[in-house]
């Protein structure tokens, strides 16, 4: 993927969460502020918007 392939750091914004499921950290970010913070498997164990975000695109 060309993203991986990049030495920098990047932000990236998804509906697809796909996209940033290898990401290093991912912000979840709800009316303007960061709800979540987290790696995708982190997140996924918490429960929050997150997960119901992922489960919501199976």
């Amino acid at each position: 993927d060309s993203l991986a392939r990049m030495s920098a750091t990047r932000v990236v914004i998804a509906h697809r969460l796909s996209t940033v499921r290898d990401a290093d950290q991912i912000a979840v970010v709800a009316a303007g502020c960061v709800v979540e913070l987290g790696r995708h498997e982190e997140l996924m164990a918490r429960g929050g918007h997150y997960r119901e975000l992922v489960e919501r695109q199976l």
